[in-house]
């Protein structure tokens, strides 16, 4: 018989500690003596249950057998019965082998049950053993621990599934063959290289907010992806932001980024007479500068959404401004600028129209109005087309900074900087 007062003090206390509920911590604890049990007293080819009555504290052990007639399984000889099922066996669509210590046919499972079914489990009491050895003991042990693992696990993906999509604060913790792990509270968060924003630095000890890229079910490997690249990242950051995009007034169609350098989102207001460009800014610049800040002064251009290819893609170069814009076939358009806005409109290394193409769907050809029928160089994109290099100011910082793993090593980059030089 066990102290129910003492084992409900700990159900309790290790329920609080993991997040666990209680009924979970109890299925644990009575996995993990019919597991012992099993170990000192039973077959391996059994099921055993054991169940702790709430009112009197005594421990009851039962053989679990599922109820089966001769069509759900295979008969096999006694010398095959003691084998073990090979991989094919196992294999989806084939029957399982019929096992008298784990099956039941149905005519002999309704003499202790009238109203038995197929499929049914039925418990069969087993005398009961309190004293268990030191090998039944440590069993006992690690079902316990692996229980209450996979029970911590399961509360937190329950947890970070509905956070899936949204942005949460962690402090990072570690760095591991590039890998940043964030502490989450509970949980503890991965972001790979290619999510994080080129050129920034991480620091342990450090806050910031990271969006849920992906919740894993795959025991082994990290359950959260975090991500700070990803351009739904510089949404959500508006959301939190802008109460215009927040409330559903203001849209965000579409977001075109090169992660550290650039980005366009394009807005638009669903209702009259609320200006989209100007809610996403906010009064003199102070809602876009709060997303920028956290980007790391990432530069953030926002245009106005609209139905008409001409009006989107025009607007779609700024902060350059289209003199006209030609629709051609093929889901083609060329853009006319005055010369002195040319460089503006084709950006370095082609990025402001790389941008516009990713963020409209369209193939852009950007030319002077003045020579329309001269190639710009780089003044071609399609949507589909991979960011080229950084610009060169961008390239130098990325060379000089890159994402460093501790202090130690910033101080370690910087002397060997000073000695070049």
């Amino acid at each position: 018989m066990m102290d129910l007062k003492s084992l409900s003090g700990a159900v309790e206390q290790i329920a609080t500690e993991k997040g666990i509920p209680p009924e979970k911590v109890m299925g644990a604890i009575e996995a993990a003596i019919a597991a012992a049990y099993k170990k000192e007293y039973r077959k391996r080819s059994e099921i055993i249950r054991a169940k702790i009555d709430s009112k009197t504290g005594e421990i009851g052990f039962f053989q679990v057998k599922t109820v089966v007639d001769p069509s759900m399984v295979r008969i096999v000889s006694e010398e095959e019965e003691t084998k073990e099922p090979t991989p094919a066996e196992e294999a989806e669509g084939v029957l399982p082998r019929y096992n008298p210590d784990r099956h039941i046919f149905l005519e002999e499972a309704k003499q202790f049950k009238k109203n038995a079914a197929l499929e049914e489990e039925l418990e069969f009491p087993l005398e009961t053993h309190e004293d268990f050895g030191r090998i039944a003991a440590q069993t006992a042990k690690q079902v316990i621990l692996q229980n209450l693992r996979e029970a911590e696990r399961s509360s937190i993906r329950d947890e970070f599934a509905d956070k899936e999509g949204e942005i949460v604060s962690g402090v990072i913790q570690r760095f591991e063959r590039g890998n940043v792990y964030v502490n989450l509270g509970r949980a503890m968060g991965i972001m790979y290289p290619n999510e994080s924003i080129p050129g920034e630095h991480y620091r342990m000890g450090d806050r910031m907010r990271f969006f849920v890229f992906a919740v894993q079910n795959d025991v082994r490997r990290p359950g959260i992806v975090l991500s700070r690249s990803h351009p739904s990242f510089v949404a959500k950051l508006f959301e939190l932001e802008v109460p215009e995009i927040a409330d559903g007034t203001v849209e965000i169609k579409q977001i075109a980024r090169e992660a550290g350098s650039r980005t366009k989102i394009a807005v638009y207001s669903n209702e009259e007479g609320v200006d989209p460009v100007g809610s996403a800014v906010g009064q003199r610049g102070t809602r876009v500068m709060a997303v920028t800040n956290e980007l790391g002064n990432e530069k953030i251009d926002i245009i106005e959404w609209s139905e008409d290819p001409e009006k989107f893609i025009g607007n779609a170069i700024s902060p350059a401004k289209a003199k006209l814009v030609e629709i051609l076939p093929r889901r083609e358009a060329r853009v006319l600028v005055a010369e002195d806005q040319l460089s503006l409109a084709i950006g370095k290394g082609g990025q402001n129209v790389r941008l516009a193409a990713k963020l409209t769907g369209w193939k852009i050809d950007v030319r002077s109005q003045s020579n329309p029928d001269e190639v710009q160089e780089g003044g071609i994109a399609s949507a589909e087309e991979e960011a080229g290099p950084p610009p060169a100011e961008e390239e130098k910082k990325e060379k000089e900074s890159g994402n460093v793993e501790s202090q130690e090593e910033q101080k370690e980059l910087e002397n060997k900087n000073v000695e070049e030089k």
